[in-house]
């Protein structure tokens, strides 16, 4: 028996031998196995990320050949060229409007759903546009923001609401038959002559759309009234030829609704509508005026906004990145407001604050850490954005929506091909990017260190 088996003191254990041996880490005795395992990883950071960066830092010192030194001069256009001036505007505007929105938006959303039984279905329609692509989104807002109501969602709604308040007008597009003796000015129509009472006028059109004509009866001649203008204002058009020109036929149209006007030396003395067969009357103080149709009856149809046009293009593609993003946002957001301690909520409202106090005095500030996560990703992505622009925006606007990653794309590979301009654009959202990049790290530190 040993003096380890009768519970005496252990003897030495020597070295490369027993428990010493089997606690030793790997990277302190084979630091050839860390670097084995640290270099494919090693090898594909540098391909993809170190190289490309020096070789454009390299190449925006070059001209568009890329066999003439210039210098900085590449740098010097950015802020020269008109085309990059506006992309430069329009990136300030994306990193203060998108993410600021859509973290506001996902604000609102995650503290709401939390009190509704819906609440999990809700958040799954709000981040389901964040299974879409890029791509397909574009294609989508590209169709929602047409210009024609019966494609464009938002103008079929837009049209909508304009037309509830605002009255359209009954015969948009429509015009005299020619040689009717009705002169056109301003849109309006007026006869030539003046007209009087007894003597009905006639006031034929053309041009009506057949949906204008809705309850419109078969037009009937105006009778003569004493002390009254009559006529009568119709269609002058039978379908399938025939008819005589500034005569009312069997087939044809009178046009309800229409205003007609009684004009003496500039002034409207009197004014009325014509009836479901196109007949009207006006007063005695008609007797000697003109007659006009105002421009109102032939205004074009209001066709909505044109949301893809210079002045609406980029707040347009923005939405559609709100669209997208907003979900994400909410989903991280909701995710921090669980971790938020109920007690203090709770305190704040028996303390006699009201859910809006509660709500910006305990849990926005509570929430800080992580909308600033959001409002920091947002922004990194939103210095990125190309394929919502590219997809989105017509190319009449897209110089008015154009971005830096877009400007990126068409100095380097587009008709003017430029890549030491190129390149020049590249390092400098490398370095816009880099900022924000060093706050997330820094505020990722200070996590850890808690």
């Amino acid at each position: 028996m040993n003096a380890a088996t009768a519970g005496g003191p252990a003897g030495p254990v020597r070295p490369g031998t027993g428990t010493l041996r089997r606690v030793k880490s790997v990277a302190g005795t084979r630091p050839w196995v860390a670097a084995a395992f640290l270099l494919p990883a090693l090898v594909l950071l540098g391909a993809l990320v170190v190289y490309p960066i020096g070789f454009s830092v390299y190449r925006s010192l070059f001209d568009a050949s890329g066999n003439g030194f210039v210098g900085l001069d590449n740098y010097g256009e950015l802020f020269t060229d008109e085309r990059i001036r506006i992309a430069l505007k329009n990136n300030v505007i994306w990193v203060v409007v998108a993410p600021t929105v859509a973290t506001a938006l996902g604000l609102i959303f995650a503290v709401l759903t939390e009190r509704v039984r819906w609440g999990t279905a809700f958040k799954l329609v709000v981040f389901m546009p964040m299974a879409i692509s890029m791509l397909a989104a574009g294609i989508i807002f590209r169709l929602v923001y047409d210009q024609d109501p019966e494609r464009g969602v938002a103008n079929a709604v837009w049209v909508s609401i304009h037309d509830t308040f605002a009255e359209p007008a009954p015969y948009p597009g429509a015009k005299p038959r020619p040689n009717a003796g009705l002169t056109a000015s301003g849109g309006a129509y007026t006869t030539g002559k003046p007209v009087r009472a007894g003597d009905p006028a006639n006031l034929p059109l053309v041009a009506v759309q057949p949906g204008d004509l809705g309850k419109a009866r078969p037009a009937t001649a105006a009778r003569p009234e004493p002390g009254k203008v009559t006529g009568t204002a119709w269609l002058d058009f039978t379908r399938g030829g025939g008819g005589h020109p500034n005569i009312i036929d069997r087939t044809e149209k009178g046009l309800p609704g229409l205003t007609v006007e009684a004009v003496k030396d500039g002034r409207t003395v009197a004014s009325t509508t014509t009836g479901p067969d196109g007949r009207f009357a006006l007063p005695a103080a008609a007797d000697g005026a003109k007659l006009r149709l105002p421009a109102s009856n032939f205004a074009a149809a209001y066709n909505g906004v044109n949301w893809l046009g210079p002045a609406l293009v980029t707040p347009s593609i923005i939405g559609s990145y709100i669209w997208m993003w907003a979900g994400f946002a909410m989903v991280l957001i909701a995710a921090g407001l669980a971790s938020v301690p109920r007690e203090l909520l709770e305190a704040a409202r028996v303390d006699g604050a009201n859910e809006w106090q509660v709500f910006r005095r305990v849990t926005v500030p509570l929430l800080a850490p992580v909308l600033v996560v959001v409002l920091v990703t947002l922004m990194i992505n939103v210095l990125k954005i190309f394929d919502l622009v590219y997809i989105i925006a017509p190319g009449s606007s897209l110089k008015d929506a154009n971005v830096l990653a877009l400007q990126l794309f068409q100095s380097s590979f587009g008709t003017d091909v430029d890549q030491g301009l190129g390149s020049a654009i590249a390092v400098f959202l490398l370095l816009l990017v880099l900022p924000v990049m060093y706050v997330n790290l820094r505020r990722l530190r200070k996590e850890r260190s808690r």
